[in-house]
This record gives C-alpha cells, sequence and structure tokens, in this order.
C-alpha cells in the first residue's frame, strides 16, 4: 500500500476513509488559508508551468535535490493518488455532495475554464469546503454569471466520469492540507501540471494507484484502442503476436486502458500482488 494509506489510513486505502473528508479537518486555519490560496493562485500555477519545464534542462543531481524538496512539500500540502472507477464509485457511494468545479491547471495552461474537477464532501452543499469555495471573489473561473459549484448526483458524477475515461482522462484524488481530501480531479499529460510534474518531469506529487492492469492475451484483439488511452506510456503492440502488452513496471493503475477494449482483454490486480510494480509508488 502507499505511504498514505499507512499515515492516514490505518492499514487501508486512505481515499476510502471517511474521516479524511471530514469537515473536522477544516478546523485548521493553516489549511483554510491554503485552500484560498489554492484557487486564486492562477499566476503562481502559469510560473509553475515554466519551473516543471526547465526541470528537463536541470542537471541530474540539481534536480534530484529539487524533486526531493518539491515532493516532501506536496505531501503536506497538496498530494494526490491514481484512482480507478470502481473506488471513485465507493467514494461517491458515502460522501453526501458532489459539486463540479473549474480545473485549475487547465485554466492557467489554456486560460479558460473547463469543468474537469470535482468537489466531494461527507455533508450537504459541500460543507465548511464548499462554503470556503463560495466566499471567493465572483471572478473565480467562471465569473459572476456562472455558478462556481455545479451540483451532481452520484449517477451524474458516475456518468460523466465514464465520459472522462473514453477521452483518455485518468482520475485522481487530492488533499487540501493532508490527509483532508475535497478534490477529484480527470488528469492528461497535456493539460495537468500534476502529471507533467510527476510522469514527465520525474518529480512525483502523486502516488501510482493500489493497482496494476494486465491484458488477457487470449481475448486481445489487437485493435490498439487502449494504446491511445494510456497517459503513462505502459502499453506497447508487439507485431509479431498482435497483441498489446502492458509493461507493468511503468503502469500507474487507473484503468482506464478498459474503457475502449471491445473484448474485456484488461484487467485491474492488486499491486500488491505484481511483483514487478509491488513496490513503485
Amino acid at each position: 500500500m502507499c505511504e498514505f494509506c499507512l499515515k492516514h489510513g490505518e492499514g487501508k486505502k486512505w481515499y476510502l476513509q471517511a474521516a479524511n473528508y471530514s469537515d473536522d479537518l477544516l478546523n485548521d486555519v493553516r489549511r483554510r488559508k491554503f485552500i484560498k490560496k489554492f484557487f486564486t493562485q492562477t499566476d503562481e500555477l502559469k510560473k509553475s508551468i515554466r519551473k516543471i519545464d526547465s526541470l528537463s534542462k536541470t542537471p541530474a543531481i540539481i534536480k534530484a535535490v529539487i524533486g526531493r524538496l518539491v515532493t516532501g512539500k506536496m505531501k503536506k500540502n497538496h498530494f494526490g493518488q491514481v484512482v480507478p472507477i470502481e473506488d471513485i464509485e465507493r467514494i461517491f457511494d458515502f460522501v453526501n455532495s458532489i459539486v463540479r468545479v473549474a480545473c485549475m491547471c487547465r485554466h492557467a495552461i489554456l486560460g479558460k475554464e473547463h469543468r474537469f474537477c470535482y468537489g466531494v464532501s461527507l455533508y450537504p452543499d459541500g460543507g465548511a469546503f464548499g462554503k470556503i469555495i463560495d466566499g471567493l471573489d465572483s471572478s473565480f473561473l467562471g465569473g459572476p454569471d456562472i455558478s462556481a459549484m455545479e451540483k451532481l448526483t452520484k449517477e451524474q458524477a458516475l456518468t460523466a466520469f465514464r465520459d472522462h475515461e473514453k477521452q483518455g482522462l485518468c482520475h485522481t484524488v487530492w488533499t487540501f492540507g493532508t490527509p483532508f481530501i475535497a478534490g477529484i480531479c480527470n488528469c492528461d499529460r497535456a493539460d495537468c501540471l500534476a502529471m507533467r510534474c510527476t510522469v514527465t518531469a520525474g518529480v512525483p506529487v502523486m502516488f501510482r494507484g493500489e493497482y496494476v492492469a494486465d491484458a488477457d492475451s487470449n481475448k486481445c484483439t489487437g485493435c490498439r484502442q487502449c494504446m491511445r488511452l494510456c497517459q503513462f506510456g505502459a502499453i506497447s503492440y508487439s507485431a509479431a503476436n498482435k497483441k498489446i502488452v502492458i509493461d507493468q513496471t511503468r503502469c500507474y493503475g487507473c484503468g482506464i486502458c478498459r474503457s475502449l477494449c471491445p473484448t474485456n482483454a484488461v484487467h485491474l490486480h492488486n499491486r500488491a500482488d505484481v511483483p514487478a510494480a509491488a513496490n513503485l509508488w
């Protein structure tokens, strides 16, 4: 299990622990200030884009030092983990509020609103987290004529998440002052700063999922639809066998490769049960 599962999950999946979504954690003044700053720091995010892109030109030894500092800071403040749709559904089973909001990363990178992020709470109307967001300036990612938070039912949210999968977006849960979880995002390497930082720059700001994918060669037809969706470069194609092959050391366990498979050939396994990937986070 990932580090947070041991620290914040009592040896179970930390993001399935209701206590980590509780308003009690929002009594912390530092955490409330961090949340307000996070949702109003578009300019800071733009600077982060330049910093991430510059890491590729940084000498390895300096990059390693910077990486440890960034990862350590993010684990305290705003760290994530890849989560498959099955566990997203479990989260939606115990939260009482699901709202769709604009994605900060896409707003910083693309300069306009794209609603791929979801706020979740144990309390109706978003609880204290919802009040914090509602209390922000009316220009918050959408302007005064657009509600900052779009309320969804569990069924509506799951339908949206399945559509996101077919677009190649993987699901991730996020802390706002660890271990408090308030956000679930749908990410890709093009527009997500966290994935750019973790996958492209090699500086982790999110854990891999608790699962690893595997392909059943007897069912695989070699259509390669799954390759089109993988954000992590974990799927290749064997021209000799006319089948896809999953590199489990690269797999993040998001499971979105399954969403377009016509023969249900791809399955997820617990990461702990796959020796090649058991200790890769």
